[in-house]
């Protein structure tokens, strides 16, 4: 090791311990709240018969926080993904990148409403896949559906969940920008949804295995950040390293798009958590809450840590700890209180820290805008919190985690880790080898060279 990462690690070394302190002393208080509150009661009267269930009936408000969190999901992808990801990349790819999400966006919700709502969400067939009873949703209309939705319009769901089946794919454009072909993009991204998307949003949130066994996925640890990032991991290495890297210099070349962009998708997560309560509710609240908390403290902890590792904070820390943040307590939000938001969010400037500015660089593979140590390991860091701060105080729907007397939670936790990434993996392979068979990935050295923007579609961003 050089010296000067020595000296960097012991510069790091005092946040590092600044950051455990609060979460051991900072957490501790809420979870003696919340045993105390699991106390047992006084024995209650013997409750009467049940009655009948009384027939699903749309509320009005339930709907309209359900479609104004569709509008907010779109918003992550479509500016704010794709402005977050355009200000990261150089100058000759920002258009090559702002439409890989604009794309992605249409073809997305095209898929989704012919066959990919109904093989997610449709009929469970075997734990794996849905079948094809809803395709071009045939049955989802006005009426609320008892499992998806039970207080809005069958179709309110499905619009918003199409919403996340159109930035999963996005989010993994960052790791291959400024070097793909547009052509194989397209497929890359059109195949990976049905083959590996659909059948892993089924298992989890659709009756399939993994929901069976009690999997906590409350917005999309697993179905959409650890999907994502480990088959991006497995398509920038199969994709090569970006001409010159990491030798030469790639700074971002607008990071005050990048800014907006981050605010927009910090804007629009509380539509992805908060909305994934199904109704404007105390969950919805509970959840708003953990997912802003959470990213302000990684936020915190990034530009800290960045500090005394680097000896000044930057707005690009800053943004990258927000999202790694946001990413980490997508799968907790609705499970847990505000001690396990805090130390998730601890857990995420830390722990993505590490692995962005650290691990990557020792291991070497050019995941362009860090969409594996931000969404892959934040995803997996809050799924491993949710088995481990997770309450049914929170969410009586959910499971209680590790600390609330349920240590089997956990091993579901990472059994589903496990099976998503792996599954992810193989299948991103197997589609990548095919599409490079057939047509290629990468474009020539020339047209790398020359930039995305000219080469792949004719056209500059910038006239000056």
């Amino acid at each position: 090791m050089s010296s000067y990462s020595s000296i960097s690690i012991k510069k790091i070394l005092p946040v590092l311990l600044i950051c455990l302190t609060v979460m051991l002393v900072g957490g501790a208080a809420p979870f003696v709240h919340d045993v105390i509150a699991q106390a047992p009661a006084a024995e209650a009267p013997a409750p009467e018969a049940p009655a009948a269930p009384a027939p699903l009936k749309v509320d009005t408000g339930d709907t309209a926080w359900i479609l104004a969190s569709s509008a907010l999901v779109m918003a992550m992808t479509l500016p704010g993904l794709a402005l977050f990801y355009g200000g990261l990349t150089r100058q000759k790819n920002i258009l090559s990148t702002v439409l890989h999400s604009f794309i992605c966006l249409c073809l997305a919700s095209i898929a989704w409403v012919l066959f990919g709502y109904s093989l997610s969400f449709g009929p469970d067939v075997g734990g794996f896949i849905g079948n094809f009873d809803w395709a071009w949703l045939r049955g989802v209309g006005a009426e609320p559906h008892p499992v998806y939705g039970p207080t809005i319009p069958h179709e309110v769901f499905m619009m918003y969940q199409m919403m996340f089946a159109a930035i999963t794919p996005a989010l993994m454009t960052g790791a291959i920008a400024e070097r793909i072909r547009f052509s194989s993009m397209l497929w890359f991204l059109g195949i990976w949804s049905i083959v590996v998307y659909y059948p892993v949003c089924h298992w989890i949130w659709g009756g399939g295995w993994l929901g069976q066994m009690g999997a906590l996925d409350f917005a999309g640890g697993a179905v959409v950040h650890v999907s994502s990032a480990t088959s991006a991991l497995v398509a920038c290495i199969m994709l090569g390293k970006r001409m010159g890297y990491p030798t030469t210099p790639m700074p971002p070349h607008n990071l005050p798009i990048m800014l907006l962009g981050a605010g927009l998708l910090w804007f629009g997560w509380f539509g992805f958590n908060a909305g994934s309560a199904l109704g404007a509710n105390g969950l919805a609240a509970s959840a708003f809450v953990a997912t802003h908390i959470a990213a302000s403290v990684a936020t915190v902890v990034w530009m800290l840590i960045e500090w005394a590792h680097r000896g000044k904070p930057t707005a690009l820390g800053c943004a990258t700890g927000a999202i790694a943040g946001l990413a980490t307590i997508t799968p907790a939000a609705g499970f847990v209180g505000l001690g396990g938001a805090i130390i998730i969010g601890i857990a995420a400037g830390v722990i993505c820290y590490i692995c962005v500015s650290i691990l990557k660089p020792a291991l070497g593979f050019d995941d362009s805008l860090d969409v594996v140590g931000v969404h892959g390991v934040g995803g997996a860091i809050g799924l491993v919190g949710a088995g481990l701060f997770a309450s049914k105080l929170v969410n009586s729907a959910g499971q209680d985690g590790l600390f609330y007397g349920n240590p089997k939670q956990l091993v579901v936790q990472l059994i589903m880790i496990g099976a998503v990434a792996g599954f992810s993996m193989i299948c991103t392979w197997i589609i990548l080898k095919i599409i490079d068979v057939v047509m290629g990935l990468r474009v020539t050295k020339d047209e790398e060279q020359e930039g995305l923007d000219t080469s792949q579609h004719g056209e500059k961003a910038y006239h000056v």
